[in-house]
């Protein structure tokens, strides 16, 4: 929503100063046909020699989500902290072992069943059992593990990266892509230097609006879009990093209670629950 209505901001101000100026929408109406040709044909293919296939598909699904408000809330994180504390908690009272059918069938588990908000996220289950699993193997000590979840983490982010750096290369190369489509309007104009001047002022009027149009979409549309992608991104990033921290502080021996703590801290502060609101949480998912 807020996508759309920055879109309509931008593009309803710029035109609305170019009338209000004066200036002739017709012109721009004319010129737009070809000049998106142009443009974003040219773009389009450079944008598919530019990347991978699967970086390309990772773009493709990435889009739509844009349009949809962020799923990390304040009740998102409190559902997930709730979780790790009652996770913890079990194999503090009962053994790790107790753990293991957990780990093993999350989706029969019926301590992740009541977190359904996190628990049905594939991303999320498979990242907290898998190192779940190899804190009950007991074969690994806390290093290790964060080498692990530290190289997990990392390599999540390069992945999710790729297809906002795909969209701000895109945006980058936009006014080149305009240049080229004024040039070649230009060169249109060249070869009709014996035309009235009226005719000619509107064919330099039509190459012109290539360049507009390459600006315009490089930095109201393209470049907007690649920034939004990397929030969501960090997001994302974000929520490992909280599970990561919460189980290691667990591995080190402090108590559920202080391992979610951890946790709480490393979370955006627009996003982070109270000490109170979580504990209220936890006591009354009890």
């Amino acid at each position: 929503m807020f996508v759309l209505i920055g879109y309509a901001v931008a593009l309803g101000c710029i035109f609305g100063a170019y009338v209000l100026h004066g200036g002739n929408m017709s012109v721009i109406i004319h010129a737009l046909p070809t000049e998106l040709m142009a443009i974003l044909g040219g773009a389009l293919g450079a944008f598919v020699v530019n990347n991978q296939p699967k970086v390309l598909k990772a773009t493709l699904a990435a889009l739509p989500t844009l349009l949809k408000g962020s799923k990390y809330s304040k009740a998102r994180y409190m559902e997930l902290l709730a979780l790790l504390y009652d996770i913890l908690q079990k194999a503090r009272k009962e053994g790790l072992m107790s753990i293991e059918n957990d780990v093993e069938r999350p989706h029969e588990s019926a301590l992740f069943k009541k977190y359904a908000t996190v628990g049905n996220d594939h991303h999320v289950v498979e990242f907290i059992t898998d190192y779940l699993r190899m804190m009950v193997s007991g074969n690994l000590n806390a290093h290790e593990i964060e080498s692990l979840m530290d190289s997990e983490i990392d390599t999540h982010h390069h992945e999710a990266h790729a297809p906002a750096a795909a969209i701000a290369r895109l945006a980058g190369a936009l006014p080149a892509f305009g240049i080229v489509a004024a040039v070649l309007g230009v060169v249109n104009t060249m070869g009709s230097v014996g035309q009235p001047p009226a005719i000619l002022g509107g064919m330099i009027g039509s190459a012109l609006v290539g360049t507009f149009l390459g600006i315009l979409l490089a930095y109201a549309v393209a470049e907007p879009l690649a920034g939004l992608m990397e929030q969501k991104n960090d997001e994302n990033g974000k929520e490992l990093q909280c599970i990561k921290t919460t189980l290691l502080a667990s591995m080190q021996g402090y108590a559920p209670q202080v391992a979610v703590e951890f946790g709480r801290k490393v979370l955006y502060s627009a996003d982070r629950p109270t000490f109170a609101e979580l504990e209220g949480h936890v006591k009354g998912k009890k």
